[in-house]
């Protein structure tokens, strides 16, 4: 007589129990992997030093070679002077590594916002932030307003243009991938097709050795160019900005990288601050006003 309540009462033990399991299961659970959650999300996105970046404790910068002046000084990046080098040990300091904590990297322009997984955190090189460019990359907020400017050899025609008008006539070049050859095609739009150089270096030798009647550069460029490396050369003029608002230069990082807004606050950080204005002063300083081509 005591056996069948005695097996209901195992049986209702039983099913209580599945019943539990099932109503844990169903219920938020706490999560054991929650530390182990990488730094790029959110409540630890920005540790300083502690980032999600290609190698653990380090901050590795990628920029092309050769390194040029006034961006960087003697082709080494890794020295801290020129103006990109001192904006890129700035940034490395908001995000939290000092200088020995910074590996250089070299990589070409045209690769650093080419589609793909990158090898570096971030790229600093003159790149100009581009809707197209965003398509492969990010990008942190711009670190430097640009103007495009032409150069060419003094006594020439090129080098009494007053308009953009002026130069549709001319073989003008440009380093391929670059904001400088898109202002030949797309705002001067001249007659004969522009010359695209894979360096700046040889768009400067074309110059020199008459293969064009003129090179576009970024105004600062410009400036050291005509005073330092090819000395007969001068500035026709700098192009108006297209659209409301400037072209800016931007650290290039990995499509959908972790590291985009810790770089983009570092970077609005040093604008704020004053820090970038100062370093723009302290070295491009040279590259003041030039004549508006219109």
């Amino acid at each position: 007589m005591h056996l069948a309540p005695r097996a209901l009462r195992r049986a209702v033990a039983v099913a209580t129990t599945a019943l539990l399991a099932t109503a844990l299961g169903c219920a938020p659970q706490p999560d054991d992997k929650a530390a182990d959650a990488p730094s790029g999300s959110a409540g630890n996105t920005c540790a300083k030093g502690k980032l999600a970046t290609q190698s653990s404790g380090k901050l590795t910068i990628a920029t092309d070679e050769p390194a040029y002046e006034p961006w960087f000084k003697d082709d080494k990046p890794a020295n801290g002077e020129g103006f990109e080098s001192a904006v890129a040990y700035a940034v490395a300091k908001q995000l939290g590594y000092d200088k020995s904590a910074v590996v250089w990297q070299s990589v070409p322009f045209n690769k650093a916002f080419a589609p793909g997984e990158k090898t570096f955190d971030f790229d600093i090189n003159q790149v100009s932030i581009s809707e197209e460019r965003k398509k492969a990359v990010d990008f942190s907020s711009g670190y430097y307003d640009v103007r495009q400017a032409v150069i060419a050899l003094k006594g020439t025609k090129a080098a009494k243009a007053k308009s953009v008008a002026d130069l549709k006539g001319l073989k003008l070049g440009a380093q391929v991938g670059t904001t400088s050859l898109d202002y030949i095609d797309d705002v001067v739009q001249p007659t004969q097709e522009a010359a695209a150089y894979a360096k700046n270096d040889q768009a400067k030798s074309a110059l020199k050795n008459g293969q064009v009647d003129a090179v576009v550069v970024d105004l600062p460029t410009a400036f050291y160019i005509t005073a330092a490396e090819v000395t007969d050369a001068t500035i026709v003029g700098q192009f108006e900005n297209q659209g409301g608002t400037p072209e800016q230069f931007g650290l290039v990082l990995d499509k959908g990288s972790a590291l985009t807004t810790c770089v983009t606050d570092a970077v609005d950080t040093l604008r704020k601050d004053g820090t970038l204005a100062k370093l723009e002063q302290q070295w491009l300083s040279d590259a003041v006003d030039a004549p508006v081509l219109k």
